[in-house]
């Protein structure tokens, strides 16, 4: 193989996005190992192993400050628990009770973010492994017991310390792979809106509109995380310098990309059958594919750190529309002016997407005239955060009730443990606390990939321990096998749980017989997955379907308030400030909540999900009204004559009714009355107002009309959902969609 060839694979091996955690997991446990047999003291391994894998899991983002902070506080947190396990392991009684309210104030840790979860989930596995050393070594062996604490705190440490080496080393690394990332997400979902454009009679628009809903779900995910990333190194308000310019504009040009790209300007339905016997809507549809690639190309350039190549086929699909489109002109057909008025705005914004794309490779365009502030939801301040973990203590919170659960199902689990005379049993802690998640939905689809991981891991183990007896081969497969677990447990847990199986599996045949742990292993997987999903069942269970109305009512009330910032600019300019952005983002996460709670409804048992199909009919709703909005938004900008009466009289009543309805559906109450009748004439007035010279009013006016005939959907759907508390009078069937 030519040489250059070997190092183009190496640099892609390199870039990718889960390279630089594998290399440091499997540095910090490679270095573990060599010294541990130098020094031979290879029972060591498992403990400094374990250690490992925890001060890992609690790792999150950040940047070397903020590494070194998040270490320090681990390290305390595990050093607190190491010992608590230590003293009370004796005394039964003060044991559980311990274990209980500990793991319940580390649940409510996850208040303050994401770094203090992560710490949190890492203490509780810490806990367990203390209590399986001591299960393994001898309980009643104090300096034997502390020793195994001090070797887990030793593998903790010295990953710490690695991980705080490799955040100033690659400081900025993150922050590629999560804009990568962003591209890539982008560009899925501006191939799955251009599958809208088929111009195809009797196609399924609703489960193609709720696929693209879910995408949208991806995107956002992407999004909030290349902020958390670019926030956390370059500040929440500082002027970006030379090299964070160019990450700054690499996310604020995703925004608009997807503001643009999620942009909805007239019923697709009528834009098939309008134009169903021209190519316009081919042009659309090959113009949109063609720029999801190029998104695409686009992040996989950051991830190799690349220029990027912008491709002649995209000029050329751009072209073709805008010929197709002077076609369509030159017919002066009078029945599709306002159509072809909505699609030169669809032009607008695939040709501002193009001209974005453009621009990407130069690295010197500024940002001196963007506001480069990103809001910081985390609290600061102990005050902060004592406050924020104050208003979790209600049974209506959701992180209350999963703490709850978790105390109590470690705690029965604690009990059947020393019921049944487990040998081995402190792995059912350790599965409980692995597989019981927030929701029903999350801990059953966690319950399958464990179990089935599990089974997977102990025939490999069993037939690898045949093959390979030797001790070396065992600690190197071992070695491998933890390396597969973090490459894999945060999007393949099943391979991931079958990984840790036979790491766990190999380290202890270090102490003894690894065969006679494979039957302990397999019966205290299942017990502890059924402790997990008993307690999803039956501890404060937060069925989907039981607080689908507030999700729906976050969605309505926050394009509400975006709904409130986009006229605003209407009125006064164009400002892509940090209001406009917080109030478009909020919209954009409240749709991805509901998205997710849908799919989480979808593991649910069958009578609590009654309300699923209203629920996507709302989901296809609310991105359609979604849509509506973005336009308004990719458009907008100060309007010739600030007065116009029909403007401000339909905006103000959509802000109304969408508020009305997101009341009501916070409150679980029948909806309020609503003059229909006066709604769609209210939207006749507003298409047809004549003498309209100002495209971007006229866009106003669409766009105002659509959301107004799209609110009798809206009500009927939120109607469906709330039915059951209310019980109106034989709702009415949901009307097809348009």
């Amino acid at each position: 193989m030519p040489k250059h060839t070997i190092e183009t694979r190496l640099s892609r091996l390199w870039a990718h996005e889960k390279a630089s955690y594998g290399l440091r997991v499997f540095i910090a446990l490679a270095v573990a190992m060599g010294v541990c047999w130098h020094q031979q003291q290879l029972t060591a391994v498992p403990a400094i192993f374990l250690g490992t894998i925890a001060s890992a899991i609690a790792e999150t983002d950040d940047n070397w400050l903020g590494r070194i902070k998040s270490v320090l506080l681990s390290l305390l947190c595990f050093a607190a628990a190491a010992a608590a396990v230590v003293l009370l392991f004796p005394y039964p009684l003060p044991f559980v009770a311990g274990l209980a309210l500990s793991t319940f104030a580390l649940t409510l840790l996850g208040a303050l973010g994401e770094r203090y979860a992560s710490i949190a989930q890492a203490t509780v596995a810490l806990a367990i492994y203390t209590m399986i050393g001591m299960d393994q070594h001898g309980s009643h062996d104090p300096a034997s017991a502390w020793y195994g604490a001090g070797l887990l705190m030793v593998g903790a440490t010295w990953y710490g310390l690695l991980s705080i080496l490799w955040t100033v080393l690659f400081a900025n690394r993150p922050v590629r792979e999560r804009l990568a990332r962003l591209f890539l997400e982008l560009g899925r979902y501006l191939k799955l809106k251009a599958d809208l454009f088929e111009p195809v009679r009797q196609s399924d628009l609703q489960a193609r509109r709720v696929a693209l809903a879910e995408q949208n779900a991806r995107v956002v995910a992407a999004l909030n995380a290349a902020k958390t990333a670019i926030m956390s190194r370059f500040g929440r308000s500082g002027r970006p310098g030379v090299q964070s310019g160019v990450y700054f504009r690499l996310y604020y040009m995703a925004q608009e990309f997807h503001e643009r790209a999620s942009s909805s300007h007239y019923p697709y339905e009528a834009l098939t059958e309008a134009f169903f016997h021209s190519d316009v809507l081919y042009r659309c549809k090959r113009l949109l594919a063609l720029q999801g690639k190029a998104c695409a190309t686009l992040g996989e350039a950051i991830r190799l750190r690349q220029p990027f190549q912008y491709g002649e086929l995209t000029h050329q699909g751009t072209d073709d529309l805008r010929a197709s489109l002077a076609f369509l002109h030159q017919r002066n057909d009078p029945r599709l002016t306002r159509l072809l008025g909505s699609l030169e705005l669809l032009s607008t914004n695939l040709q501002a997407i193009e001209r974005r794309l453009s621009e990407a490779a130069r690295s010197e365009t500024v940002t001196d005239t963007l506001d480069t502030r990103l809001r910081d939801s985390s609290p600061h301040t102990l005050r902060e955060m004592l406050t924020r973990i104050g208003q979790q203590l209600t049974p209506t919170s959701l992180l209350f009730r999963h703490g709850l659960r978790m105390a109590l199902a470690l705690s029965l689990g604690y009990a059947v443990m020393h019921l049944v005379h487990a040998n081995n049993g402190y792995w059912i802690l350790l599965t409980t606390a692995f597989v019981c998640r927030p929701n029903f939905g999350a801990t059953r689809l966690r319950l399958v990939q464990r179990i089935a991981g599990t089974l997977l891991g102990l025939i490999a183990t069993w037939a690898l321990m045949q093959l390979f007896p030797g001790t070396e081969l065992q600690l190197l497969l071992a070695l491998i096998s933890a390396l597969v677990f973090f490459i894999t447990r945060t999007d393949r847990y099943m391979l991931a749980t079958a990984a840790i199986t036979v790491m766990a599996l190999f380290c202890f045949n270090l102490l003894g017989d690894g065969f006679v742990l494979i039957w302990p292993r397999l019966i205290d997987t299942l017990i502890g997955c059924a402790l997990a999903v008993a307690a999803s069942f039956l501890i404060l269970p937060d069925w989907q379907g039981r607080r689908l109305y507030l999700v729906m009512s976050t969605v309505l009330a926050s394009c509400a308030r975006y709904l409130t910032q986009v006229l605003e600019q209407y009125r006064s300019g164009m400002r892509d400030d940090l209001p406009y952005r917080i109030a478009r983002r909020d919209m954009h996460n409240a749709d991805a909540a509901l998205s997710v709670a849908l799919s989480n409804m979808l593991r649910e048992p069958g009578r609590y999900r009654r309300n699923l199909d209203a629920g996507f009919r709302f989901l296809a709703l609310s991105s359609t009204l979604l849509g509506y909005l973005s336009a308004l938004g990719a458009h907008r900008g100060a309007l010739a004559n600030q007065t116009d009466p029909a403007i401000t009289q339909a905006g103000g009543y959509l802000q109304s009714a969408l508020s009305a309805i997101a009341d009501a559906l916070s409150r679980r109450q029948a909806l309020p009355p609503a003059d229909e009748a006066a709604e769609q004439t209210m939207a006749d007035t507003l298409e047809n107002e004549e003498g309209l010279e100002d495209p971007k009013r006229q866009l106003v006016h669409n766009q105002l009309a659509l959301m107004l005939r799209l609110l009798p959907k809206l009500r009927a759907a939120a109607a469906a959902v709330i039915a059951p508390a209310s019980k109106p009078a034989a709702p009415a069937a949901a009307p097809a969609l348009r």
